[in-house]
């Protein structure tokens, strides 16, 4: 029988979503940090994007992870303390913890504590020998990993999903190299890399047919009117995502069909008709690129493991000893 869930609360404040929105509208060229999609309904939707036919990494992903799974727990080694930073339904970390030789503890992250309970108990009925310690935190915000019961031999983060991507490449340097002294000398990062592919492939990916991440987008606006009182009207956003090749990054965007102001706690956010609101960026790389970058923050590349049609790469980093 599993252990009873202890959920560690460590969510931000409503304030601190109330700064991020305030800072982000205040800026030249407005933005709104993709945190933000995951509340309920928007993990709800990304679920929905996530088995599309033009949303290609999840299943890509998932199949390397099936194919490989075995060389990667290899790599890894046995009693592990997986961390999950970004969690979600936690279904890729299934096809992992089912090649490690006995995991200590599974510690997933996730920002959205509905989703996050959800997925804990599912994984903790599955695995009732696993020591399941659900954290609901912003993971780029400083929290505590839960000590485990039994003491781990290494710590092991995994971060799946290209999120990575999410980052601009010095913000994603500087999360590494936190990253690094989280697991400590020795300890391993598991990271799903999108690749450099047919920009065609990409915006479609970004812009399905169905149009559900149109609405995972537009989301962000009622998560907001919902939690800090604004009244932005969906209907006079657009959703707007393309692949900057120059910069080698998809980028989303609310486009304003209208002039228009928005309030909050007294502050007016004007809208020109056209002005965008940048809601996400996700960087591609090439693989000598990214071992490039997490080399900077201080890990070495163990291994890549690649599909056959080269869309997507799962790598495999261990921490060096800080200097």
């Amino acid at each position: 029988m599993s252990s009873p869930i202890q959920l560690r609360d460590c969510h931000p404040a409503p304030a601190s979503l109330r700064d991020e929105v305030i800072a982000g509208l205040s800026k030249a060229n407005k933005e709104l940090p993709c945190k933000l999609f995951y509340d309920q309904r928007g993990s709800e939707l990304f679920e929905r994007i996530c088995v599309l036919e033009e949303y290609y990494p999840t299943r890509t992903e998932t199949k390397i992870m099936q194919s490989h799974g075995s060389d990667m727990a290899a790599a890894i080694g046995a009693n592990c303390l997986v961390i999950e930073y970004g969690s979600g339904t936690s279904e890729k970390t299934q096809v992992l913890l089912d090649h490690l030789e006995d995991p200590v503890a599974y510690v997933p992250i996730d920002i959205s504590k509905d989703h996050l309970l959800e997925s804990s108990r599912r994984i903790a009925r599955e695995y009732p020998q696993l020591e399941v310690m659900p954290v609901c935190a912003d993971y780029e915000q400083p929290f505590e990993i839960p000590p485990p019961i039994r003491p781990a031999r290494i710590r092991l983060v995994y971060y799946p999903g290209s999120t990575i991507g999410n980052f601009h490449p010095p913000e994603a340097r500087r999360f590494l190299a936190r990253t690094a002294k989280h697991v400590g000398a020795g300890g391993r990062l598991l990271v799903g890399v999108d690749l450099k592919k047919d920009p065609d492939i990409l915006n479609r990916a970004y812009n399905d047919s169905e149009g559900v991440t149109a609405a995972f987008n537009l989301n962000i606006l009622l998560r907001i009117n919902n939690e800090l009182g604004t009244r932005f009207d969906p209907d006079r956003f657009r959703h707007y995502a393309y692949y900057n090749e120059a910069l080698g990054r998809i980028e989303m965007h609310l486009l304003s069909l209208a002039r228009q102001t928005i309030l909050l706690d007294g502050l007016e956010f004007g809208f020109e008709e056209g002005e965008s609101i940048w809601t996400e960026s996700s960087y591609k790389y090439d693989l000598e690129e990214f071992a490039a970058l997490a080399g900077k923050a201080g890990f070495d590349l163990v291994s890549a493991w690649v599909d056959e049609d080269k869309l997507f790469s799962v790598q495999l980093y261990v921490a060096r000893a800080s200097d």
